[in-house]
């Protein structure tokens, strides 16, 4: 018996879904995780990495098709793609699929914004393309299996089919020409791990992208432009080709009447996603108001396998890399009770006394916890006082995780609280209000108008 054809499958799936198939509590996530990714996306308008992508696209001239968010100047939509999802990245607010290992928003949202308002899509249809952007993101990177994210930013590739998929809904691509964007999309998916060892600018690059390559591969398929049709499976295909344990079957699970997007997280702390666990344990142990660091004699905190492959060698010089910094978020929640963004400075990561608790901070891979992984991020901290006194904190699931949800109210302060060095009170509170009826809009080329400049 012929397998399943996994990427024609997605690609059908993509092509008939329509907003109507959407559940009203599923429409109001998907306007969650758009006004959490533009958050993040308008918070990262000024960082280095940023300002050097967009010089690059404002270089190249071309039509004002769509929103350049930094700056809030008019650009090609594949520029505006670029540039929006390198600022979404940077901060590290953006959302977290756990199980897939995923950040979706800041490959697929930059896409299909700009799509939109180039096609002046309805919010409708681009409520309807993010379903479809984020479901098929999610499981080419389940199809993928754990395997896979050991050398590959899972953001950077699976996000790009992601990309490719939503903008294929947003054009309304047949099932062939879907198909075609997803072979395209995955023939450019790229992305690999060793810019964290060397502290590189390069995760911004990778968001930004795989929604300019997702795009560029939709695009390409609606003029005509043919692609592989087995990109995933086949035997030279992505997932033989980045994975030993990948797993088809998982890519179709459900497909149609399970939603993989509703399990989707929107992160509560500044940092890496695979410090969270870990930093709620540790205010847990330590208490919100935290304890001052020369009363701490030692700290353990247990983890899975994997956070340690991938944050274990962070040696952090900058306020970036020390995102990626067990160690440091540790030292910070246990003397803030807290990991925000005014958090990661320069000040404070060169602060003596933070330096020297980082010293006494023991990490230790659990493998009891590595078993519970990646259907949950699981973390144990211990510490021990210069009194002696011992105290204890865990957590499975943080704060913004599904299990723990942020409400659209807590969405909305996160929002304010990331873009008010960017947007006026009234600017912020009109963007809230006008992503609250997305589904309302007649025009997404009227969403940033008079309020991103």
């Amino acid at each position: 018996m012929e397998s399943p054809n996994t990427t024609l499958e997605l690609a059908r799936f993509g092509a008939r879904l329509r907003f109507e198939d959407l559940s009203r509590d599923q429409v109001r996530k998907l306007k969650a995780f758009f006004l959490d990714w533009l958050g993040s996306a308008l918070a990262g308008v000024n960082e280095i990495p940023v300002r050097c992508i967009l010089d690059i696209a404002r270089s190249q001239g071309g039509t004002p098709e769509s929103t350049l968010i930094p700056g809030g100047s008019g650009g090609p939509c594949l520029m505006a793609a670029l540039v929006n999802g390198a600022s979404s990245h940077v901060v590290e607010m953006d959302d977290l699929h756990r199980e897939s290992i995923l950040h979706p928003a800041a490959a697929v949202m930059p896409a299909l914004l700009a799509l939109a308002e180039r096609e002046h899509a309805t919010g409708r249809a681009l409520i309807t393309s993010i379903a479809v952007g984020y479901e098929t993101a999610i499981r080419a990177a389940l199809g993928a299996g754990t395997d896979h994210y050991r050398l590959w930013h899972t953001t950077a590739t699976c996000g790009t089919f992601g990309a490719a998929a939503g903008a294929a809904s947003l054009l309304k691509l047949a099932p062939e020409r879907f198909a075609w964007a997803l072979g395209s999309a995955g023939t450019q998916a790229a992305g690999l791990w060793q810019f964290l060892a060397e502290g590189a600018m390069s995760k911004q690059l990778h968001a930004g992208k795989a929604a300019m390559n997702g795009l560029l591969s939709a695009l390409l398929a609606h003029g005509g432009f043919t692609g592989p049709v087995r990109i995933l499976e086949g035997e030279k295909g992505f997932f033989r080709a980045t994975s030993e344990n990948f797993d088809e079957a998982r890519c179709l699970q459900g497909l149609g009447e399970t939603f993989f997007f509703e399990r989707n997280s929107l992160k509560f702390h500044a940092s890496c996603g695979h410090t969270h666990s870990a930093i709620e344990a540790a205010v847990a142990a330590a208490g919100k108001k935290g304890i001052p660091p020369d009363e701490i004699r030692e700290v353990t905190v247990h983890v899975y396998q994997a956070a340690l492959d991938l944050l274990g060698d962070v040696t952090p010089e900058t306020p970036y890399e020390a995102k990626f910094s067990l160690p440091f978020c540790l030292a910070l929640a246990l003397t803030r009770g807290r990991a925000a963004p005014e958090d990661f400075t320069l000040d404070t990561l060169r602060d003596p006394a933070l330096r020297a608790l980082m010293d006494r901070v023991r990490v230790i891979s659990d493998p009891r916890l590595s078993s519970r992984y990646p259907r949950r991020w699981p973390a144990r901290v211990q510490v021990v006082t210069s009194r002696g006194q011992r105290l204890s904190g865990a957590a499975d699931y943080p704060k913004g995780d599904p299990e723990n949800p942020l409400t659209w109210e807590e969405v909305a302060d996160k929002f304010n609280g990331l873009t008010r060095n960017v947007l006026s009170g009234t600017g912020a509170q009109n963007l809230i209000d006008r992503i609250s009826r997305l589904e309302e809009l007649a025009d997404t080329a009227d969403l940033l108008a008079g309020i991103v400049r």
